[in-house]
């Protein structure tokens, strides 16, 4: 007779993607045993070799790569059937894993978070931060409920949802003397340098299309993973950055960094969620969008920018 676990699935999920039974095992949070054993038994039960053993790590076998595909889909199939059967006729009650990227996830958090407390106190609410790219595969494949990011980002089998327009502008070094609005010729970025966050945040992607840069390898990035180290950096006179207008309150403090707004049209980024079309919290994520809009229109309403 043929018993195949959630467990199991799950583990060998977890091996499918990481690569590797030590790290596996930990994000599973079991020991690297326990999670062999698993392994090797769904192996008997279906008569099928799922992995390559090997000093590098986990390699799938050709039967291992389907039976991963298929176990991602019911893995998927078994979440919704617990979020539809604990579904509530309330608004955002519950257990609902929000995944945000770094560029939005500090700036909008501190506003979001207690306005979520008191107007939904049933809400069980998981916020995972990374970068895009990330919250993609795990939004696909249920890890998480809803993604927060830059759109547009065409996937077949999600849903967006569009909710506010992020104006970028560039922060300099205070000894700037430019008025007025700013064009970012080659001479400006010839006398400047331009400071990028780290490969892998669309951001980045954002400004280096914006400054029609060809020779990225030239500017400056020293591994940065967010603004708050690009700041200190254009502070101290090392540089100048593209910055969202929503990161302007928290990260421009300092009397050494000059805000200044790019000439017209200005650079943007749309801002929106991301979720399974499929997904039995349509609703709930329909009220959360509403949510991240009155706390975006808070956040507004502080901006120093002019």
């Amino acid at each position: 007779m043929l018993t195949i676990t959630l467990r199991q699935l799950q583990y060998f999920d977890a091996l499918a993607r990481i690569g590797h039974f030590g790290r596996a095992a930990e994000a599973c949070f079991v020991s690297q045993p326990a999670l062999t054993v698993q392994i090797q038994e769904l192996e008997n039960q279906l008569g099928a070799r799922l992995v390559e053993r090997g000093r590098r790590g986990a390699v799938l076998t050709e039967a291992g790569q389907r039976i991963a595909e298929r176990t991602r889909k019911l893995l998927r199939e078994a979440e919704d059937l617990v979020q539809s059967a604990q579904a509530s006729s309330a608004p955002l009650a519950g257990r609902l894993r929000l995944g945000i990227i770094p560029t939005v996830a500090p700036y909008l958090l501190p506003t979001l978070l207690p306005f979520l407390r008191q107007t939904y106190p049933d809400l069980e609410l998981h916020v995972r931060e990374t970068q895009t790219a990330i919250l993609l595969d795990e939004v696909e494949a249920a890890r998480i409920d809803v993604m927060l990011a830059a759109l547009p980002i065409a996937h077949p089998d999600l849903e967006s949802l569009a909710l506010f327009e992020d104006r970028f502008v560039l922060a300099a070094p205070h000894h700037h003397e430019t008025e007025g609005r700013v064009v970012l010729s080659e001479d400006w970025l010839r006398r400047e340098p331009l400071l990028l966050l780290e490969e892998g945040h669309c951001f980045r992607d954002q400004a280096i299309r914006y400054c029609a840069l060809r020779q990225v390898s030239s500017h400056n990035t020293l591994g940065a993973s967010s603004f708050a180290t690009i700041m200190r950096m254009v502070a101290n006179g090392l540089g100048m950055t593209l910055l969202p207008e929503i990161a302007v309150t928290a990260e421009a403090r300092s009397e050494d960094i000059r805000i200044l707004r790019l000439e017209e049209p200005e650079p943007s980024r749309v801002l929106g969620l991301l979720w399974r079309r499929e997904s039995p919290r349509t609703a709930d994520i329909r009220a959360l969008a509403e949510a991240i809009s009155i706390a975006q229109q808070a956040l507004a309403g502080w901006s120093r920018v002019p």
